[in-house]
């Protein structure tokens, strides 16, 4: 296990299993489950200079990663923050609760397949709630779009976003309709663009130091991607299903991702439909728009 001790290491490497003191109020441990979708691991952090601490996104219940999050509190945890439900970011609440009292807060679960069971949180996190400890306060904002349940967490005044699964370094995120939304994404974007930020500390990855430009990407790359969608169906004629679409719309990603990137086109294609662009007949997509 790396630990870092450093109080100005901010954008230090986010790996797997390592512990890291980023700020004299913020530490960023990295759950030992890397993945494609979850690059080095989730960060969870804990925010605070004591005596008591918030945890944000606990992340998997695995006993290793729970016991460093209650060593690095000294197990005093006053509240654990869930940006939303997913399985990666929310299963330790319970556990974390269950031996500390910790009060557990994050926005309801939406009913799908994607959701973590065991999540049961205590109250509701509602948007520009503050949440706080000795030297330290978040303040949630909810922001639909990866799920409908979603919040990233601003830590003020530093102006540090916690931004959970909304932006990750180094990737796109995976947009999960029929929960999550495209349109509603794009405008939960545009929201943190007018706030003022200083770094972003994604759910997974390092912490990036240019909030505009890259928020400023991300739009950009998916108002590309709906372009590319737009293209594919006119190359097909005018019509296509999602099976038809994918190869052409995801040219440039590896085949293996391309089950997933067809919940990322599902949500291009529900934002077309809600903007009256294409209709739907059952599996097919027809362009609308002159």
């Amino acid at each position: 296990m790396a630990v870092g001790t450093d109080p100005h290491d901010l954008f230090a490497p986010a790996a797997t299993g390592s512990v890291r003191r980023l700020a004299p109020n913020l530490q960023r441990l990295v759950a030992p489950n890397p993945s494609p979708l979850t690059g080095p691991g989730t960060n969870t952090y804990v925010v605070g200079s004591g005596p008591h601490y918030l945890v944000i996104d606990p992340g998997p219940d695995d006993t290793t990663h729970v016991d460093r999050i209650l060593a690095a509190t000294h197990g005093r945890i006053s509240h654990v923050l869930c940006t939303h439900s997913h399985p990666d970011h929310s299963p330790g609440a319970a556990a974390l609760k269950a031996r500390t009292q910790a009060v557990v807060l994050g926005q309801p679960a939406p009913r799908d397949e994607h959701q973590d069971d065991s999540y049961r949180p205590d109250g509701t996190l509602d948007d520009d709630d503050v949440i706080e400890v000795s030297g330290a306060g978040v303040r949630a904002l909810h922001t639909p779009g990866h799920a409908s349940n979603h919040v990233c967490l601003l830590l003020e005044p530093e102006g540090w976003l916690l931004t959970g699964d909304h932006l990750m370094g180094g990737s796109t995120v995976v947009i999960l309709p029929p929960d999550g939304s495209m349109r509603l994404y794009l405008e939960s974007l545009r929201r943190l663009r007018t706030l003022p930020l200083t770094a972003l500390l994604p759910g997974h990855g390092a912490v990036m130091p240019d909030p505009l430009g890259e928020i400023d990407r991300v739009i950009a790359h998916r108002l590309q991607r709906e372009s590319k969608v737009v293209v594919g169906l006119l190359q097909l004629g005018g019509a296509a299903t999602l099976g038809e679409l994918v190869p052409i719309v995801y040219a440039d990603t590896p085949i293996a991702l391309h089950p997933l990137a067809r919940y990322s086109l599902l949500a291009h294609l529900q934002k077309l439909l809600e903007e009256r662009r294409v209709a739907q007949d059952g599996e097919r997509w027809t362009w609308l728009a002159a």
